[in-house]
């Protein structure tokens, strides 16, 4: 079971869309997959139709060990794919857990205890840095950072590695992560110069092709289909389905996608 994390210190920049895409993709793809909003905000968790408010068992009580991770997903309606949902509750969790021992790999050991018959498990981050996004990067196999293609975008990414530099040491080694460039309108000017900054700063790290604006996304938001299953012609749809590409290639030891492609989508 591989464990994806998608996050970011800074919100509006993808995190959501690339977590439901990129796992109703797997699903698709005949893989169990387990998506977990910690991001107390739910976005996730409503897309798919959850209400925060209502679910019985969530993220929240996982942490606090009042429910067990392998019993407390939900099935969602894209064949294969499940959530663990989240709930305003876990804005609370570093006031309760403040510098408890151990605070920042409950995640993990809720992982490693479930017993889960899952092949992935994609972890969508809240874009704040705290016990929540700790925990989900101690946890994870493989990062993916969404940056939005404009220059304020940029200032968090610099931000979130800092905190995956800190993290890495934590961890005694270094956690793979792939730079994904997000929201890219190339009408624009200011679009273009961001994704070409990104690319002369992180070309090493960075998937060479990009997210770009496309409404699609917004329609299969509203309702609570992937992109792919509302079009599957859609830009979007074959930028999502390449992304999923360069990452199984990457976890598969083969030749990085990114290394060969430096264009867009």
């Amino acid at each position: 079971m591989e464990t994806w994390v998608v996050a970011n210190q800074k919100g509006g920049v993808g995190k959501t869309t690339v977590s439901l895409n990129i796992g109703a993709l797997l699903a698709a793809r005949g893989q169990k997959v387990l998506l977990i909003d910690l991001d107390p905000h739910a976005s996730l968790t409503a897309y798919l139709k959850f209400d925060p408010d209502a679910v019985e068992r969530t993220a929240y009580d996982v942490f606090l060990s009042k429910a067990d991770m392998g019993t407390s997903y939900y099935k969602t309606g894209i064949d294969n794919l499940y959530l663990l949902a989240a709930s305003s509750g876990l804005a609370t969790l570093d006031r309760h857990f403040g510098t408890q021992q151990g605070a920042g790999t409950m995640l993990k050991k809720a992982l490693s205890e479930s017993g889960l018959d899952m092949d992935y498990v994609l972890v969508d981050c809240p874009p704040t840095l705290g016990i929540l996004m700790v925990n989900a990067l101690a946890a994870a196999n493989f990062l993916l950072i969404p940056v939005q293609t404009e220059f304020l975008a940029l200032k968090g990414l610099e931000r979130m590695k800092h905190t995956l530099d800190m993290i890495s040491q934590s961890r005694r080694a270094a956690l793979p992560y792939l730079i994904v460039p997000t929201l890219f309108d190339r009408r624009t000017q200011a679009s273009r110069d961001a994704l070409e900054i990104l690319r002369e700063n992180h070309r090493e790290d960075m998937w060479g092709l990009n997210i770009p604006i496309d409404t699609q996304f917004r329609d299969a938001s509203k309702m609570g289909v992937s992109i792919k299953q509302f079009n599957s012609h859609a830009i979007g749809t074959a930028a999502c389905e390449s992304l999923l590409d360069t990452v199984l290639e990457m976890r598969g030891g083969g030749t990085p996608y990114l290394k060969r492609a430096n264009g867009g989508v």
